[in-house]
């Protein structure tokens, strides 16, 4: 069984380039939209349980500290999956590991609906079968991003790796209203639908991911995308090809401060990030006095934003030659004037003008890490950086964003003190987020000296290859 998630190299088939490249789009399209389809199915297994935990009171009962409870087991395995399972999927198929991903995170949430029409609420079994799909989502990204890495050439990773991350938006804007569709139309409106219906379409998507397209140009016999497009293939790819797994995580990753810069700066980048998106609708409730339609809208404008920087700041960093640290910088520069907008606005429109601004800026930084983490690990060694930026973001940046300013936020608290100051009240948050986008710069500052130091190297690497050609 698991031959089937090897990676399957194939002895190059000795095609000429040119038909290569000719073929190449539509050969990359085939990973491309699996992982793509694959990642926003798995927002349609997560984001269902928020739109169902009213119809989940109602229906059955449950507490909101038991809704809390299942929400929780979800982000802790989450958080640790995301280096642990991405570790397991690095120098395998990673594009059939995915769908395995979504087609077994899809069993828990469909045995999570059938539970609740057969016994009703369980929620023991609840927690165990809401964390273990987490378990199983936490490789969802680091998977794509390494999928994506072995097809596209260096030039054009930024803007690929951007529409991907598009997936995201869509699958979390529909995944309430899909789930309650499906269950509207095919369970009589039942809350049990909404896991069900869900669940359906997940293993549907999976189950074809695993035989759609292909993780690697090898694996159609061809060369490396870097041959293909005329690259110079970077030093550790080759050295990572005589390492074993663990040699490769330990050289290349735990012994790599870019890859630690890169996961301290996501601490910095999910503090603002969650701390907006999970807080906007109460803050602007309780210091802005707006209704619960506004409130709620608040959320739309940032996801829009959020939209727009998935698709926009990949290609920008593609254009600047890879600089990605440099265009990340450059966002959170600009997310001072946004975050002053939003501390300042008194009306409706201001609000949401800024919001929209935060998500199209946040989500620059929060895509660019990881596009940047590519360039300094093989490829055999992707899924598991890319997890351990996720694992600290998600561990340390989204626990703070959520406990740490909701500590500080909350009016029948006495606030938090952080180095003996007292912080308190809603002005307090935003130096919160103004202290995080100075130490994030910091970081990524330092990661731009070293991202220059590599282009320049490649650079040079290819003009020596084109003097011998």
């Amino acid at each position: 069984m698991l031959q089937f998630f090897e990676f399957n190299k194939v002895p190059n088939k000795g095609i000429p380039l040119s038909v290569q490249r000719k073929q190449w789009l539509g050969q990359f399209l085939k990973a491309f939209f699996v992982v793509f389809f694959v990642y926003m199915s798995m927002y349609l297994i997560r984001n269902n349980f928020k739109a169902a935990q009213p119809l989940l009171k109602e229906e059955y009962g449950l507490s909101t500290l038991e809704l809390g409870y299942i929400g929780l087991a979800f982000s802790i395995t989450y958080g640790l999956g995301k280096t642990l399972v991405g570790y397991f999927v690095d120098g395998k198929n990673s594009k059939k590991l995915v769908s395995a991903l979504l087609i077994l995170a899809s069993l828990m949430v469909l045995t999570m609906g059938l539970l609740l029409s057969a016994f009703g609420s369980v929620i023991g079994i609840f927690i165990v079968l809401w964390g273990l799909n987490g378990l199983f989502q936490a490789a969802g990204g680091p998977a794509s991003y390494s999928t994506i890495s072995r097809w596209a050439p260096r030039t054009k990773r930024g803007r690929f790796l951007g529409f991907w991350n598009a997936s995201h938006n869509v699958g979390g804007a529909i995944a309430g209203g899909l789930a309650l569709w499906g269950a509207n139309v095919f369970f009589n409106g039942h809350v049990v639908g909404m896991f069900i219906f869900p669940a359906l379409i997940g293993l549907t998507i999976g189950i074809a991911g695993l035989f759609i397209g292909k993780d690697d140009p090898e694996e159609l016999g061809w060369n490396r995308s870097e041959e293909i497009w005329g690259e110079a293939i970077e030093a550790e790819n080759t050295e990572a090809e005589s390492l074993t797994k663990w040699q490769i995580f330990t050289t290349y990753v735990l012994k790599n401060p870019w890859i630690w810069l890169l996961c301290v700066s996501n601490i910095f980048v999910y503090i603002v990030r969650i701390g907006i998106d999970n807080w906007a609708p109460l803050y602007v409730t309780e210091a802005l006095h707006f209704d619960k339609s506004d409130a709620v809208n608040t959320i739309f404008y940032f996801e829009i934003g959020a939209l727009v920087a998935s698709l926009l700041w990949g290609y920008i960093s593609d254009l600047l030659k890879g600089r990605r640290a440099v265009v990340a910088v450059g966002c959170m520069l600009l997310i001072f004037f946004a975050v002053d907008m939003y501390k300042n606005a008194t009306n409706v429109m201001t609000v949401n003008i800024a919001l929209f601004c935060l998500g199209a800026l946040i989500f620059g930084p929060q895509l660019l890490i990881g596009v940047s983490l590519v360039g300094f690990v093989p490829k055999r060694a992707v899924s598991v950086a890319n997890g351990m930026t996720g694992t600290f973001g998600y561990l340390f940046g989204d626990s703070m964003a959520k406990v740490g300013l909701a500590a500080i936020a909350d009016p029948e608290r006495d606030g938090l003190t952080v180095f003996g100051h007292l912080l308190h009240g809603w002005g307090a948050v935003f130096t919160v987020f103004y202290a995080a986008l100075v130490l994030g710069i910091i970081c990524l500052l330092i990661v731009a000296y070293g991202e220059e130091r590599r282009i320049r190297r490649l650079q040079a690497a290819e003009e020596r290859n084109e003097l011998i050609a």
